[in-house]
């Protein structure tokens, strides 16, 4: 959280009308905020239980080991399995990822690539950006592996204290209806990416009084505001 602290510092305020309005929604919803149980079962609950799984299946050092055993098929299995449970993906992005990591060498490309995006050494934006490459390079047999919601799921998945999980038109309706200056290109690049984080960066700031945990409170909090499931079961 101290990263997305600093980002916050040098982001413009808007109206405070627009954040408040923001804040009152979520809490007609959640009255006890990231700590309700209805917020926890509706939004948190079922992210968190993918993030533990991940722990299980994939930590570093069982990544590294399955990579040097030659085993893509089996970290693109592990890594489709766990996002399976969650409902963060479009039926035809998942269908699309399955189909791209079938063969030894899309699962071999996928592998190594999301283990240097999740736990490479580089500077993050080096590593978003190759993944980029590598979702791009994998094979296509309907539609696109490339999208905004492939990029940044399993980043999310696998350590939502860093990475956020983005789902474009409800983000961007979440930051208009915030006030916030959110620079979008449908096209996956890193300056999209960095204004989405300088998004949560200021919302994490926003909200310090309701404590939020990490980028599943904070992309929780922006679902609420941009989805139209919550605008039908408006209290």
């Amino acid at each position: 959280m101290e990263a997305r602290k600093a980002l916050a510092k040098n982001i413009k305020r808007y109206s405070p009308r627009e954040k408040a309005n923001c804040k009152r929604k979520f809490l007609r919803f959640f009255p006890k905020g990231f700590k309700d149980s209805t917020y926890h079962t509706w939004e948190r609950d079922y992210k968190w239980d993918a993030h533990l799984a991940w722990e299980e299946s994939l930590p570093r050092s069982e990544y590294k080991r399955l990579l040097l055993a030659e085993k893509y098929l089996e970290i693109a299995n592990r890594a489709v399995r766990i996002e399976t449970k969650t409902n963060l993906l479009f039926s035809f992005e998942k269908m699309a990822l399955r189909d791209a990591v079938k063969s030894y060498e899309g699962a071999k490309a996928f592998a190594y690539g999301l283990f240097d995006y999740v736990y490479g050494s580089r500077p993050f934006k080096v590593r978003f950006n190759r993944f980029i490459e590598v979702l791009a390079s994998l094979p296509r047999k309907q539609t696109r592996v490339l999208t905004w919601p492939l990029l940044t799921v399993f980043g999310f998945i696998a350590d939502p204290s860093q990475h956020i999980f983005l789902k474009p038109r409800v983000t961007k309706i979440a930051a208009e209806k915030y006030g916030y200056d959110f620079h979008y290109k449908s096209k996956p690049d890193w300056e999209t990416y960095q204004s989405y984080l300088n998004f949560a960066a200021a919302v994490a700031s926003d909200l310090k009084d309701l404590k939020p945990r990490d980028m599943i409170d904070i992309q929780s909090f922006m679902w609420v505001q941009g989805s139209e499931e919550y605008d039908e079961i408006m209290p």
